[in-house]
């Protein structure tokens, strides 16, 4: 959705758990409004970091980042029938240790959805029945509350009796008992969602809807960024975080992810193209193959497929050579 939101590809997009590995900063700059997008890795727990050796940023980035943000989007997937019926255990728990900072909720991809209706269940079940502090109103129209409303402030909100209490909202990092925790595990949603979404990120009528809630709630203040600024990451983060997303989308299981890059060759070439030459290094003889593919088929469409996502990215022609190592 990011990607879609800036309108030119930036962060890595795969269908694998852990394509992001660390927070990447998007900005949407628009007439006299910039946004800051912080795309970060998805919420996991210490136990799953350990036990799958993962990097520290992906468990500490989400959560720092979240201390910067005015606002929090909880993207959710209704094509996935078995994630989308309920919010994660470690989502619910970011929401109410900041319940002083508003947070929507987006269901994407309802374009896969055979029955609409089904997203009004969905919508039900991860809100808890509550929007913006008033009970659903079951309607078949797919529209954003905003659209209808002006949002009241939080003192104005009437209390209901799904919310949980949380104790001090203006301690961003405060910590949640134990019976708040017990009463989060079995709970499916978050009652204090501001706004709800339906969209598909495909559909650029709905992402242009999203941006627009975005630039009218912006806050006043001075740009952090140039106009031209697009992100924080400088162009061979960005070069090897596209590498990367061909390497999970093409290596089976576990290959990409113990997979490392290094960058030989970075130069401008003689016709104005960007010459960029990539070393994979792999820890297993087997993983090197497949990278490497029948007569090199895989490896060439992986540089190919990478090659054209960055010359849209750059706005110039990139020429991507890719080899891959045995790492000793």
């Amino acid at each position: 959705m990011s990607n879609q939101l800036l309108g030119r590809k930036v962060f890595a997009v795969s269908k694998k758990v852990h394509t992001t590995r660390c927070r990447g900063l998007g900005v949407l700059t628009e007439n006299d409004t910039q946004i800051i997008l912080l795309d970060t890795p998805g919420l996991t727990t210490q136990s799953k970091v350990k036990r799958h050796h993962l990097e520290k940023s992906l468990l500490v980035d989400p959560w720092n980042s979240v201390k910067e943000a005015d606002l929090m989007v909880v993207m959710v997937d209704v094509s996935d029938r078995w994630m989308c019926s309920r919010l994660d255990y470690e989502v619910l728990k970011c929401l109410a240790q900041h319940p002083h900072i508003p947070a929507i909720l987006v269901l994407n991809k309802v374009d896969l959805m055979k029955s609409k209706d089904r997203l009004l269940d969905i919508t039900a079940q991860l809100t808890c029945g509550v929007v913006n502090g008033r009970r659903m109103q079951v309607r078949p129209v797919i529209k954003p509350p905003w659209a209808e409303k002006t949002p009241k402030s939080d003192s104005e909100l009437p209390p209901d009796e799904d919310t949980v209490v949380h104790g001090d909202s203006q301690t961003s990092d405060s910590a949640l008992s134990k019976k708040q925790l017990k009463e989060l595990s079995s709970q499916q949603g978050w009652p204090h969602f501001k706004d709800v979404f339906m969209l598909s990120s495909v559909d650029r009528e709905d992402v242009e809807t999203l941006k627009t809630y975005f630039m009218i709630n912006a806050k006043p203040g001075s740009w952090r960024y140039h106009s031209e600024v697009l992100t924080d990451q400088s162009p061979e983060e960005v070069c090897t975080s596209i590498i990367r997303e061909k390497l999970l989308e093409y290596l089976p299981q576990e290959v990409p992810y113990s997979m490392t890059q290094s960058i030989e060759l970075w130069q401008d070439g003689e016709n104005g193209q960007l010459d960029i030459s990539v070393k994979l290094y792999t820890i297993k003889d087997s993983h090197m193959r497949m990278v490497i593919g029948t007569a090199g088929q895989m490896v060439s469409r992986i540089a190919q497929e990478a090659s054209e996502d960055l010359s849209r990215v750059f706005l110039r022609e990139v020429r991507l050579k890719l080899s891959a190592k045995l790492k000793k």
